[in-house]
């Protein structure tokens, strides 16, 4: 499946990406600054799923951002939609066998972390993972990468010191934290979102962590934003809802845009 998808992208373009950039809901203004872009479909790809999510196109885009050669994914996969761990992650895997070294991740999600605001930008330093499942289960593809994965460096410090360096420079604050992830798709309930903050997250969300363990097995550079869209559940009083998700994403999608773009051009 994911040779087939790979063989297919590289039977329509012949361009060679170095990073990959994942788009989460409401962020997907990114692609639109792509250079010379070359378009592909995702239902157009052989066994690929397609996206339902609000917010995403379902799309990767191909081509310049900031002088370096990237492939954008305009919307991603997540479990509560239906897919399979395999399925989600498929994308990571084909950007893999297309030559991508680097992939930077963005999603928007829900603030834990008291000090945080609605419209922060928090680069993630670490995870965890509630799902209670995980994408190399099962026979293990020794092309991608090895039985036992190793996570105690996922999320590059390089790059989280590049990012946090260059939304400095831009005069953009950042926050730095743990993510949390979870299924979906319903919201968490508030006595949810104080055992998180026990735990130690400072944001949480329904996508990323499947995609991350991926691109640690494939070895690749990772970093990784969230967007916080909306205080989680308990925190303020007032219920969650999916429009609020999109209208913080594309008030504050623009300065996360910024660092992304400045990042990849430091690479």
């Amino acid at each position: 499946m994911v040779f087939r998808a790979a063989e297919y992208i590289r039977n329509k373009t012949d361009f060679e990406p170095e990073i990959g950039i994942i788009l989460g809901s409401g962020l997907g203004g990114l692609a639109e600054k792509i250079e010379n872009p070359f378009v592909i479909d995702y239902k157009d790809i052989p066994s690929f799923p397609v996206s339902t999510a609000p917010g995403h196109k379902g799309r990767f885009v191909f081509g310049m951002l900031s002088g370096k050669k990237v492939v954008c994914m305009q919307g991603r996969f997540h479990y509560y939609e239906g897919y399979s761990t395999e399925q989600i992650v498929l994308p990571i895997r084909v950007m893999k066998l297309l030559g991508v070294k680097t992939l930077i991740l963005t999603n928007a999600a829900g603030g834990i972390n008291l000090n945080f605001n609605v419209g922060d930008i928090m680069i993630i330093t670490d995870h965890i993972n509630l799902t209670g499942t995980n994408p190399l289960i099962g026979k293990n593809d020794s092309r991608f990468g090895e039985r036992f994965t190793d996570m105690s460096y996922t999320y590059t410090p390089s790059l989280v010191e590049l990012a946090e360096k260059n939304a400095n420079a831009l005069g953009i604050e950042v926050r730095k934290g743990v993510y949390l992830g979870l299924t979906g798709p319903s919201y968490e309930t508030p006595a949810e979102i104080r055992a998180f903050r026990t735990l130690g997250a400072d944001t949480v969300g329904m996508s990323t962590v499947f995609e991350v363990i991926a691109a640690a097995h494939c070895g690749m550079n990772i970093l990784a934003f969230s967007l916080v869209t909306n205080m989680a559940a308990g925190v303020l009083d007032k219920k969650l809802t999916e429009e609020e998700v999109l209208e913080i994403g594309a008030k504050k999608g623009e300065q996360m845009q910024k660092i992304i773009a400045k990042t990849v051009e430091t690479l």
